[in-house]
Order: C-alpha cells, then structure tokens, then sequence
C-alpha cells in the first residue's frame, strides 16, 4: 500500500496545537482515502475517527479539535459509505462511485484499516479508534483483533450488517479497554451488544437526558453534550493513567 500526504510529512509537521491539514492515503484496494489530520502535541496518542452512514469527516470538525486541545492527533476519516455532513463532502465516496466499487458498511472496513496502518507506519504508536454508528461497530470489530488498536471508542454501536456479520459474537472475549455510549434509547440493545467483552476497562455510559445516535452527541448544540464529554475525559484519562 502506497501512502500519500499533502504539502507536507506526518513527522515533520510544526506541532501547534488545533493545527489541521488533509492528508491522502491508499486503502487495502488502491482507492484513495481522504482524511483531516488536527495536530494536538508531538507525543500525543492517535485518535483515528470514523464518521457514520451518509456522512463525512465532517462530524468531527467540532469534537477533533477539542481533543486536539487537549493534546491528541486526531486523524478524522471519510470513509467510502457516506455522504457529506456540516458542509463537508465524502471525497473517498465520490471517488469510489466514480471507479463503481461497492459503498457498504462493510466495503468502508477496509478504509479504517488502512487508515490505522497509515497512522502506524508514520508514528509507531499503537492508535485509539473512534467510530459512530455503523463505524462504531467496525471499530469494534477491528479492535478486537488488531494489535495496532489500543483501546475503542464506541457511539452507538449495533447490528448493521444483517447475516454478514454478528457482531456480538466477533467481539466476545474483546480484551482491551472499551468505552461504549449512545443514546438512552439505545442502551439497553448496546448493553446486549457488549455483553461478551470481557475488558476490565469497559465502560459503558449511559446519559441522563434523552442523548443522541452517533457521536453528534459531543456536539455543543446538542442537548447533554457536557455529560458525554465528562464520561469520554474519564475514560481517555484512565488510559494515560495505565500508561504511567
């Protein structure tokens, strides 16, 4: 697999904290990926973010920068199955509508794949993977397996895939620290989900007000985004924490 970065390497990037720059790389069938790289601190862990289904990038602008402030690099994915959100368009979309290759959920595996050798190669840190809906579940599914994957952030999870894949049972005996969180709604079916991991550092938040699907939880214009926010500082901190 051949990597791509616009203007200027991963490695030599000026590490200003909020800093953002597109960067362009392969996936597993030669299609070109885009992503947004915000820059938070030099030895900062990876945060690889993938959005939900007919959406882009763009849904982390907001919460990328955030945890960018906070001291992680953040490498925020448009992956094949999407569309555009907050302004933003899907490139790796448009480009595999154009080539005609296939756009489900599980077509994009292969994106966040990449997206975590990408990260690998460049850094050697082992990454924390973000996903929201239908990636939330591929990053589970990823998670438990890849020794490249650290630990899993997880809004709303579920089983997207019909009879090509359950999920439950591909995560079951899942190790590694996992935080799990949706809407109030959704928590008892996400609960179910988790069931089978059997990390001691499994977190699964449920919020007090009605919440959200997907990570537009974090977002401020939506209602309890403060609560999210607290939970997912928690977890992150517990991770630093084990690493001392």
């Amino acid at each position: 697999m051949r990597s791509v970065f616009l203007l200027i390497p991963f490695l030599l990037i000026t590490f200003l904290a909020q800093a953002q720059e597109k960067v362009l790389f392969s996936s597993k069938d030669g299609l070109t990926v885009t992503a947004d790289m915000y820059v938070g601190a030099k030895d900062g862990d990876v945060i690889v973010m993938c959005h939900q289904a007919s959406f882009s990038r763009g849904e982390y602008v907001e919460t990328a920068q955030k945890l960018a402030a906070m001291g992680y690099n953040c490498l925020a994915l448009d992956q094949r199955s999407g569309d555009q959100v907050n302004g933003i368009q899907n490139e790796t979309n448009e480009r595999a509508l154009e080539k005609g290759l296939p756009t489900g959920y599980l077509d994009a595996e292969q994106d966040i794949l990449a997206a975590i050798d990408f990260t690998f190669k460049n850094t050697g840190k082992k990454v924390i993977l973000m996903g929201s809906s239908y990636s939330a579940s591929l990053a589970l599914k990823i998670g438990a397996k890849s020794d490249k994957v650290k630990a899993v952030i997880a809004f709303s999870p579920g089983e997207y895939f019909g009879d090509q894949l359950n999920l439950a049972e591909t995560i079951k005996g899942m190790s590694k620290p996992v935080f799990i969180t949706s809407s109030k709604k959704e928590a008892p079916a996400v609960k179910g989900l988790s069931a089978g991991i059997q990390s001691e550092k499994l977190v699964q938040f449920v919020p007090t007000v009605d919440g959200f699907h997907g990570s537009k939880a974090l977002w401020e214009e939506k209602a309890g985004h403060e609560e999210y926010w607290r939970a997912l500082k928690a977890f992150l901190a517990g991770l630093l924490e084990d690493h001392k």
